[in-house]
């Protein structure tokens, strides 16, 4: 099987191309283009430009755009509305942690039972604004 239907096709715009082609086949009289194969195209037209991919598809311009810039807004509102909630691990034991610190004035260790990630970050910051 050939690579291409049309040499001037890109590989990534070949599978809408054939859709649209197939839909043209079998569409009757003057029947709008579905907003399945709209979308399609615009995901096309998002990586290879909306001039270039209403050439090649042979769509009209301005609506392509408007579905390119539609797909745009949904995914930006999409991205918007979610949310992550990030969970620490329930402790299984005691933690325990030490920390031994040396200076020009002697050393100096510390043996935390019990402790939190968050209390070790909190020691950290108290630590360093002394230096």
């Amino acid at each position: 099987m050939p690579r291409k239907i049309r040499p001037d096709i890109p590989i990534a715009m070949e599978k809408v191309y054939r859709r649209l082609e197939r839909w043209r086949k079998k569409r009757r009289g003057r029947e709008p283009i579905p907003n399945r194969l709209w979308t399609a195209a615009a995901g096309v037209a998002q990586e290879h430009g909306i001039n270039p991919t209403s050439k090649a598809l042979h769509l009209e311009f301005k609506k392509l755009k408007e579905f390119v810039v539609s797909e745009k807004r949904q995914k930006r509102a999409t991205r918007q509305l979610q949310f992550v909630e990030l969970m620490t691990p329930v402790a299984s034991g005691i933690s325990e942690c030490v920390i031994e610190l040396e200076g020009q004035h002697g050393k100096m260790r510390i043996q935390w039972k019990g402790m939190t990630a968050s209390d070790l970050a909190q020691l950290s910051r108290m630590i360093m604004e002394q230096v």
